[in-house]
């Protein structure tokens, strides 16, 4: 008779081929099994990234993936990119070892508790029903958009599985059930968007998985209006006229006065976050904002009316409700000249005043080299907000920010380990900062071995960036935000990259060398940028920062 392990590894191979991981005690028997059924398994150097890189898998490809890892100290190195997916809502199976069904050990954790603190629901496999439980686990995690995690006990991995009926992940029920909208509410949103002069449709994430494009751009269209996409769904309207490209704080300026202009907001599967709302201020204070989403309610106090409901759906119900306006109506046709303004952000120097790199001139230089067949991941750090500012992308696909959904660093690495699996064919480009890439710098050797073409970019300012304009801006010692220069190009090449570091623009001329070579294998460049030029986004920050601290005081 098969194993637990075997079985439950069969079960996931009907869901997915792509496992993620770091083998110990406690999966040892797990990926004996998957590799035996046929999965692709992926070595990463920390557990920590085996999550991120499933994480990473399904932003890019909108398919699941598995991340596996020991128990104990492999498990509890996977929990802040678990965290993140939780709280980024991305399906996703975490496979650990546990403690034995029989009992604790002197090195064993309650698991389960620290999964559940972290947003994480666990399914405890045993002897009996390991396919059903493995089948219960992802038709949650996909039904419900999270992370799970699912756990095999030591004492059972190669114990003998009891016989189930035959059985597949459709019976578990995949649909969520969303509700259809009101008709009340509905009457209400359409009566709203007609009588709007400057009706604005605000799309996100949530629009993209829900397929909503098409239906978006109709009622748009339709209404004459214009649209908006957040930073998780970039040109998923392609080119439709009319679209402002990325609303909050990495839009254009232009952008932005444009999206305070209007009078009806239709928010489509966005969470209306502090970073996409820009602290309070993306809409005017008269503005009607109507938020449809999945979640349970609405994500932000500026909402005026929030209908639970898919993306796609409402859009559809709303297009029969809408009235088409005529050429004098249509906010789309009375802007043209600010229409071609949206994308102008400030070009920079070649050099700041201190002599070192404008990451603006970096970034615009190198939209122009990277191949246009691009997947583009990000860490978190100060420089976050230039590459979705200064770098195209051929779809919302393509562009991935792991990691600001829990606010965290070092986890880019990884990232693009999962993009390179989910986009074989294209070139993956992270841009990362220098103290979160030395957190990660163990799955370097990941990114180098798996993925097929890469552009690693280091923003690197010798400092952790954000933490020096937030806070040694406003006289905090600046010595712990510092770090040392370090030579990533060295690095790189220690472990079969290629590099450069780069200290003028000059110096990127062999990555376009490479790129007009076919763009095999990695490259990095460590730009040394100057710590001055500080990202709009993170001047809005700053801004909220001292209106917070005035509100203390006074």
């Amino acid at each position: 008779m098969p194993t637990v392990s075997a079985v439950v590894s069969r079960a996931l191979l009907t869901c997915t081929s792509e496992i993620f991981g770091v083998m110990g005690n406690g999966n040892a028997h797990f990926l004996d099994a998957a590799m035996r059924t046929g999965f692709r398994f992926t070595a990463v150097r920390h557990e920590s990234a085996a999550v991120t890189a499933a994480d990473a898998y399904f932003r890019v490809a909108g398919k699941l993936a598995i991340a596996t890892t020991t128990y104990g100290a492999g498990y509890s190195n996977a929990i802040t990119p678990l965290a993140e997916a939780a709280k980024a809502r991305i399906p996703m199976v975490l496979v650990t070892g546990d403690q034995p069904s029989t009992g604790a050990r002197p090195w064993d954790i309650d698991q389960s508790a620290i999964s559940s603190a972290a947003g994480a629901t666990t399914f405890t496999v045993d002897s009996q029903r390991p396919m059903a439980i493995a089948f219960e686990a992802v038709a949650h995690a996909l039904r419900e958009r999270t992370a799970v995690v699912l756990s095999i006990p030591y004492d059972i991995v190669a114990d003998a599985a009891a016989e189930e009926s035959a059985m597949s992940l459709e019976d578990f029920g995949l649909d969520p059930g969303y509700p259809l909208a009101a008709e009340q509410m509905l009457t209400q949103a359409a009566s709203a968007l007609n009588e709007a002069k400057r009706p604005l449709v605000l799309y996100g994430r949530g629009a993209r998985l829900a397929g909503a494009a098409q239906s978006i751009t109709a009622l748009a269209d339709r209404l004459g209006a214009l649209s908006s996409s957040t930073v998780l769904a970039p040109n998923l309207l392609a080119k439709r006229h009319g679209d402002l490209g990325i609303t909050g704080g990495f839009s254009s300026a232009e952008t932005a006065a444009l999206v305070h202009e209007s009078d009806v907001v239709l928010v489509l599967g966005a969470s209306l976050n502090q970073f996409t709302t820009r602290f309070g201020h993306l809409f005017n204070d008269g503005a009607r904002v109507i938020q449809v989403d999945v979640t349970e309610s609405a994500t932000n106090p500026r909402v005026d009316a929030f209908i639970r409901a898919d993306a796609a759906a409402l859009a559809d119900a709303l297009l029969g409700r809408v009235h088409e306006r005529d050429a004098g109506g249509r906010w789309v046709d009375m802007v043209p000249e600010r229409l071609a303004k949206t994308n102008d952000h400030a070009p920079g120097e070649a050099t700041a005043p201190d002599g070192l790199l404008d990451p603006r001139a970096v970034a615009r230089e190198l939209e122009g080299i990277i191949p246009e067949d691009r997947v583009i991941v990000q860490d978190g750090g100060h420089f976050i907000g230039w590459g979705p500012m200064y770098w195209s992308v051929p779809g919302p696909h393509a562009l991935s920010l792991v990691g600001t959904a829990y606010q965290s660093i070092g986890l880019g690495l990884a990232s693009a380990v999962g993009a390179g699996a989910a986009a074989p064919e294209s070139t993956i480009v992270l841009a990362s900062g220098d103290g979160g890439f030395l957190m990660g710098l163990a799955d370097l050797e990941s990114v180098i071995r798996s993925v097929r073409s890469g552009i690693i970019v280091i923003y690197n300012d010798a400092a952790y960036g954000a933490e020096v304009h937030q806070y040694g801006s406003i006289g905090l010692h600046e010595g712990p935000m510092l770090i040392p220069e370090v030579d990533f190009a060295a690095v790189a090449r220690g472990l079969g990259a290629q590099s450069k570091k780069v200290r003028c623009l000059k110096d990127l001329s062999g990555l376009r060398d490479w790129v007009a070579d076919g763009a095999h294998g990695i490259y990095l460049v460590d730009c040394r940028i100057s710590p001055e030029v500080r990202a709009p986004y993170m001047e809005e920050v700053l801004e909220a920062n001292r209106k917070a601290a005035a509100l203390v005081r006074g």
